[in-house]
């Protein structure tokens, strides 16, 4: 655990762990956090793990190589469907994405549906899923997306089958949106978007196990649209990127949201940061541009929170994404609130999309 000593200190990661969790659970947390700072660079894991990844990457080539060659065929539907995906496990982005996605295309008109794997849901699908739902159940990307967009949204770990369910139940939809999927080839799409991390890129450039690449970074030569979010220390498709960057300097308190302060209301005040997103640095940067200073507590993503993990007694606020919000709910107190972000992306790839997808489905055939 480590506290600023003054506002120009700025958030640093500190992954937390109270006796109160139990051993097992701990265990499990920091396993995941230790492999996540394993595929950032080339170690002595890497090489013991090569092997395997050859053995992975070999195996997702030939599955893709039997789609090409027409031996294994995608399911179509029979409205267009753009799969926003990425090469890498862990978030890069994608949900603030698809959320910027779904009301570009309601505003134009168009009424997008949602179709997520829902990962870490105990429901296996498919299912709806409502602003109300339960993330435990339906996930927390899922839940977060139902709320922000007031599309209809399907989870199933089956994603033929949820789009299929969804379209059955919401016939109205005229384009489905996928949240993640890249790699989920029986899933018929008309348009593919790559979201990656500008930060952590592709780790240490090593498919899974060994890094954590789903996909060669090659892949990007072939989908439609690469999306970097944030800043990016090289590029990763010259002359085809746009650039996506979170904004927001507002906070809702968690158990009253139309109670909203800027963030100056927390200068000066004792505060705790808790992330369990796909990258917790980005969070705390934002804080620390905000001007605040504080204890940061990372987790990983999709991580599912305890009271006793957020039990602060020196907290005077304490502060967290929206995803991670929707998982406080049920034991939040007084002291938490939640940074809304909206994402901005430039150049807009909307027109691009558009295109790709036609208009006889669009708001002109309704």
């Amino acid at each position: 655990m480590s506290s600023w000593s003054g506002f120009s200190t700025g958030i640093e990661p500190k992954s937390v762990y109270h006796s109160s969790i139990p051993s097992l659970r701990c265990t499990v947390t920091a396993a995941a956090l230790w492999i996540e700072q394993h595929w950032r660079r080339s170690t002595w894991l890497t090489a013991l793990l090569a092997p395997l990844s050859l053995l992975f990457g070999a195996a997702a080539g030939a599955r893709r190589a039997l789609y090409r060659a027409g031996v294994l065929r995608p399911v179509r539907l029979p409205v267009p469907l753009i799969v926003v995906g990425n090469l890498t496990v862990g978030g890069t982005g994608k949900t603030p994405f698809v959320i910027w996605l779904a009301q570009r295309l309601r505003s134009q008109g168009w009424r997008p549906g949602i179709v997520s794997r829902g990962h870490g849901a105990a429901e296996a699908g498919p299912a709806p899923v409502a602003a109300t739902s339960d993330p435990a159940r339906f996930g927390d990307e899922p839940v977060l997306l139902a709320r922000r967009t007031g599309c209809p949204v399907w989870i199933g770990r089956d994603r033929v089958s949820a789009a299929q369910a969804l379209l059955a139940h919401h016939p109205e939809c005229n384009v489905i949106i996928s949240d993640d999927g890249l790699q989920h080839y029986r899933l018929g799409r008309q348009v593919e978007i790559a979201v990656v991390d500008g930060d952590k890129g592709f780790g240490n450039g090593w498919l899974l196990p060994a890094g954590p690449l789903r996909e060669r970074p090659a892949r990007l030569n072939e989908v439609d649209l690469v999306v970097v979010n944030g800043e990016a220390r090289h590029p990763f498709a010259p002359g085809r990127e746009h650039r996506m960057r979170l904004e927001g300097e507002q906070f809702y308190h968690l158990l009253n949201p139309r109670r909203v302060v800027p963030a100056g209301h927390f200068l000066g005040k004792r505060l705790h940061a808790v992330a369990g997103i796909g990258n917790p640095q980005r969070f705390f940067d934002r804080l620390r541009a905000l001007g605040l200073c504080g204890i940061s507590h990372a987790f990983p993503d999709h991580h599912r929170f305890r009271a006793d993990e957020l039990r602060f007694a020196d907290a005077e606020a304490i502060l967290m994404t929206e995803k991670d919000a929707i998982k406080c709910e049920a034991f939040a107190d007084d002291r938490h609130w939640v940074l809304a972000v909206t994402a901005v992306v430039d150049p807009d790839p909307l027109p691009a999309i558009l295109a790709k997808i036609g208009y006889r489905h669009g708001p002109q055939a309704a």
